[in-house]
This record gives C-alpha cells, sequence and structure tokens, in this order.
C-alpha cells in the first residue's frame, strides 16, 4: 500500500485541487489500494455543489448524505470519503465501483433528488498512472 502525497493528487486533478485545499489535505492521508491487487476497483471523484433546495435545507444534509451512501450501496458503488469542502465546490466524495456506469447512476440519481449538482471525474493512483504511462506504444 501506498500514501499519495499531496502535489500528486494536485497532479492527478490537475490545478483544480487548489479549490479544494482542506479535502486535498484530507486525501492524502487515505491509504490507497496497490494497483496491483486483483480486487481493486477504479477510483472517482465526485464534487456536488447545492442547489438553492439543498443549501436551504442544509441542516437535514447529514441525513441525505447517510441516504446517498445507503443508494451507493444498492448501485454497486462504495464510498470511501466524504468532505465538506471551501472553495468552488461544496463537496467531495471519494468512491469506487467497478463500473463507470454504476458511479454514473449514482450521480443522476442524487442529482434528480434536487439538492446537489455534481461533477464525477475518474481517478488513478500513483501506481496505477505509472502502470497506464509504460504500457503506451
Amino acid at each position: 500500500m501506498s500514501r499519495m502525497k499531496r502535489r500528486e493528487f494536485i497532479t492527478l486533478l490537475g490545478g483544480a485541487a487548489a479549490a479544494w485545499p482542506l479535502a486535498a489535505r484530507a486525501y492524502c492521508r487515505l491509504t490507497l489500494h496497490d494497483a496491483g491487487h486483483e480486487d481493486h476497483m477504479p477510483t472517482f471523484i465526485l464534487t456536488p455543489n447545492w442547489t438553492e433546495q439543498g443549501i436551504r435545507a442544509v441542516k437535514d444534509a447529514p441525513k441525505r448524505s447517510q441516504a446517498a451512501k445507503e443508494l451507493a450501496k444498492k448501485l454497486g458503488v462504495e464510498v470511501k470519503q466524504v468532505y465538506l469542502t471551501s472553495g468552488e465546490r461544496d463537496l467531495l466524495l471519494i468512491v469506487e465501483s467497478a463500473s463507470g456506469d454504476n458511479v454514473a447512476k449514482f450521480a443522476l440519481a442524487t442529482s434528480a433528488l434536487g439538492n446537489v449538482r455534481t461533477s464525477t471525474t475518474r481517478a488513478w493512483s500513483e501506481p496505477e498512472w505509472h502502470k497506464l504511462i509504460s504500457e503506451l506504444p
């Protein structure tokens, strides 16, 4: 297992990580899966923003977060971490799923409830992107 450094996290997301300094620091403390493990699932980063409806009922956010985790599980998505962030995005979720389609379904279903609008990014750990680069023609 390896630990991702802040610089590597920023490289992974491009300059966008600067918008989430607290989340970037917190994510750096996560232990990432070694790309060599057979049971490794792809990682995705979701960056929801609250809608007007969502921010008006912000006190319900902990309940909505728990409901979203349960929905994710039903859809084959494992929520690894959820962060409240400062900057351009309100939240940051680190999730894993064997299928990007499942993550898309999760993002669409949560957005359809009207409390958030979500952007989704596929993320590769350092060992994974090293392997990708080594396989380039």
